[in-house]
């Protein structure tokens, strides 16, 4: 079963360029450094699932040319992760269905609270998401015939998800990964890692920080994703080394059974 990964956004919280920023990379001509908010799509047995529904959302969908939505999984519950939610409607009118959603319960606990109009039970006469909620914990799930891996993330203070699916792990947004977790990381074909700045933060990784893992699980071909405006794609992929690459909004991955 071959996956094709599209990255629909690698750019940090506020994406970049950023509101009133007038460096370099936020005002560079290379197309690599416009990131929206972090999102992949996967593509297989002619499904589309997305990890996270960013803000950004429905720019990303328009973009890529997304005619179809299966199923979505949420890593956390932050707002570039989850507030491009309303914007599935549009598959639900035209699939004639319900779209599964998978989050943790922390996760689900913070978008019921964000899009409490979605999953009250009182009648209206407008139009919102048709979702199936399914709850997930640190035991693998399938998705429609595609089985995912939670692999528990520090993110800061709290623990999330990233996800490994066959030979692809998705890591985005931790400040660290637990022993525990790195040991489901190994025999990777893709790894995509958080990589926000080469200045330390305390809710993220940093380039330095994320080459170690690296080095340590040994990939096949690793993405850094996540990335504020203070990383420019080309100066900074040629500081990479050999296997290690900058994701970049609307990059396609093929990835073998």
């Amino acid at each position: 079963m071959a996956l094709q990964i599209r990255v629909l956004g690698s750019g940090t919280s506020s994406g970049v360029p950023t509101i009133g920023c007038t460096c370099e990379v936020c005002h560079s001509a290379d197309p690599r450094d416009t990131r929206l908010r972090p999102s992949i799509l996967i593509r297989y047995n002619d499904k589309n699932i997305v990890i996270d529904t960013t803000p950004d959302f429905r720019a990303q969908v328009l973009r890529s040319g997304i005619q179809r939505l299966d199923a979505i999984v949420y890593t956390h519950g932050h707002a570039d992760h989850i507030l491009g939610l309303d914007d599935v409607r549009p598959f639900n009118y035209h699939q004639k269905e319900r779209i599964p959603i998978y989050a943790s319960p922390s996760a689900f606990a913070i978008i019921e609270r964000v899009f409490e109009y979605v999953f009250d039970k009182r009648e209206r006469k407008t139009s919102v998401p048709q979702l199936d909620v399914n709850l997930i914990d640190d035991n693998p799930f399938d998705v429609l015939g595609l089985r995912f891996e939670p692999i528990p993330l520090i993110h800061g203070h709290q623990t999330i998800y990233g996800f490994r699916f066959g030979n692809v792990a998705y890591l985005t947004d931790h400040s660290d990964i637990p022993e525990s977790s790195l040991d489901r990381l190994h025999g990777l074909d893709v790894l995509f890692l958080d990589a926000l700045r080469h200045k330390p933060h305390p809710t993220h990784s940093t380039v330095e920080r994320s080459l170690e893992t690296v080095a340590r699980l040994k990939p096949a071909r690793t993405y850094f994703t996540h990335m504020c405006h203070d990383l420019g794609h080309a100066a900074t992929e040629a500081l990479l080394p050999p296997g290690v690459f900058l994701a970049y909004d609307g990059l396609e991955i093929d990835v073998a059974a």
